[in-house]
């Protein structure tokens, strides 16, 4: 079992910035990636961002490239999402997941096996 934890969150006006933490615990060393995604009422859970845990390749949607950044910290057992020029669209509840197997790509929800509790961005305008 892994047990994902996010913080972060919070409300932020557009054009600001935040950054949302992810703490994994339990069986992390079972960990092949990481990412971020973000869901809005109504709507399907949408890829953010995904970093693969020993070889830290990055990938990002491409509706924040160029605005947010993954990265990690192997000895804390965290990931980062750094969240730069904040939009309004940008307002969800982010959520951060694990995968436990290998595959060559992780931008999709049924690539993870474990997820967080979520924390809520809130961009005004």
């Amino acid at each position: 079992q892994v047990q994902l934890v996010e913080s972060g969150g919070g409300l932020v006006q557009a054009g600001g910035s935040l950054r949302l933490s992810c703490v994994a615990s339990g069986r992390t060393f079972s960990i092949y990636a990481m990412g971020w995604f973000r869901q809005t009422p109504g709507k399907e859970r949408e890829f953010v961002a995904a970093i693969n845990w020993n070889g830290g390749r990055t990938y990002c949607a491409d509706s924040v490239k160029g605005r947010f950044t993954i990265s990690r910290d192997n000895a804390k057992n965290t990931v980062y999402l750094q969240m730069n020029s904040l939009k309004p669209e940008d307002t969800a509840v982010y959520y951060c997941a694990a995968g436990v197997k290998y595959y060559s790509y992780y931008a999709t929800k049924d690539k993870y096996d474990y997820w967080g509790q979520g924390t809520q961005v809130t961009v005004s305008s």
